[in-house]
């Protein structure tokens, strides 16, 4: 599952940072998640991610949570799970630089391949995995709930190393 809205622009003036996310930030996270998204992850879905120690970090402007990103990682390939900005905070650049920060913890893993999941009706999503070197390589049909039964999963890779 992985979604995110248009980021282009930088957000003028206040200073984001990334930081490993932790069981007490759910509350947040589970907050945004559910502003962000009409099928929002459970808390139960995060913890588990969580305990399960996948990559997952937070995205702090002045301190406060606006995004967040969770990763899988077996052996040499990842795969981005979800990668999601506060509504209020879309379209400065944050869906961006949380997808750059979780191919760049990939790389430092040795990960050749990274894939992810996109909703057809993201196109902002879709519009920025593509800029930033993704590709499609098939669907997932009927992969995410849609308010009317089910909608096909755009899958997208990329490959961090050449063979």
């Amino acid at each position: 599952m992985s979604a995110v809205a248009a980021d282009t622009r930088e957000d003028a003036g206040s200073a984001t940072s990334l930081r490993p996310m932790r069981e007490d930030d759910l509350d947040t996270v589970i907050a945004i998640e559910q502003r962000a998204y009409p099928f929002p992850w459970t808390r139960g879905i995060l913890r588990d991610c969580l305990r399960a120690d996948y990559p997952a970090w937070v995205l702090l402007q002045d301190e406060a949570i606006i995004g967040y990103g969770v990763l899988s990682i077996a052996a040499d390939e990842a795969h981005i799970l979800n990668i999601c900005t506060a509504p209020e905070a879309q379209g400065r650049g944050h869906g961006r630089r949380l997808l750059r920060a979780l191919l760049q913890l990939a790389r430092g893993r040795g990960v050749r391949r990274m894939f992810l999941e996109v909703r057809p009706s993201n196109p902002h999503a879709i519009a920025l995995y593509h800029d930033e070197g993704f590709n499609e390589i098939g669907r997932r049909p009927r992969y995410y709930p849609a308010r009317d039964g089910r909608e096909d999963a755009i899958v997208m890779a990329m490959e961090l190393f050449a063979d």
